[in-house]
């Protein structure tokens, strides 16, 4: 087991850091998100650099940053780590976070009840069209009478005289055993016996 390290937080100037430039992930839409949550909560995560000021995770949160105006923002230096930990860790902590999911059992539950405490919804990342669809809970009413029966066709499918086969099968009259309806007729149609004798 790894020893514990220590965790130390530094607030810093935003111009002392800058972000990776082979940065592999894409995250220009979801910097307004991030500024809103940042606006309405407060930095909760530092932004992770190395030992030269480089970001290591928290290129969305450095961008949001940007976006408000902050000069400074907190700042944990990954001074423990190597340079191939860095590299492979700024991946994983993007990587991670794709692995979980919502249960949406629950999540409208939570949404629901925070909408009637008031608070804003947009400002922990869902938009308009996902909210609506996240607590609309309510059956929707049909477009016709419970009881409507509908017109038949002008031209039906079924006519008159039509046998509609679901699951077909053919029984022999006197044992009752059951063979696949296209094997049996073939079997009648041949004059051939059931297993029982019977033709």
């Amino acid at each position: 087991m790894s020893k514990s390290k220590d965790f130390t937080i530094e607030i810093r100037s935003i111009e002392s850091i800058r972000p990776y430039e082979k940065n592999p992930r894409l995250n220009d839409d979801a910097v307004d998100a991030v500024a809103a949550s940042l606006k309405e909560f407060g930095f909760r995560q530092p932004i992770v650099v190395d030992g030269d000021g480089v970001i290591v995770c928290g290129h969305t949160r450095y961008k949001a940053a940007q976006k408000l105006g902050l000069a400074k923002v907190p700042v944990h230096v990954a001074r423990d780590l190597t340079p191939e930990q860095i590299r492979a860790y700024r991946i994983a902590d993007n990587k991670t976070s794709d692995l979980s999911d919502w249960d949406y059992d629950i999540l409208p539950i939570e949404l629901s009840e925070l909408q009637d405490a008031g608070f804003d919804l947009e400002s922990i990342g869902f938009d308009e069209d996902e909210l609506a669809k996240l607590l609309n809970t309510e059956p929707t009413e049909g477009l016709t009478d419970d009881d409507a029966v509908p017109e038949p066709p002008a031209e039906p499918i079924t006519q008159p005289g039509d046998l509609w086969l679901l699951g077909a099968y053919w029984e022999c009259d006197t044992c009752g055993k059951r063979y696949d309806y296209a094997d049996g007729k073939a079997m009648v149609d041949a004059g051939k016996e059931c297993a029982c004798g019977t033709a």
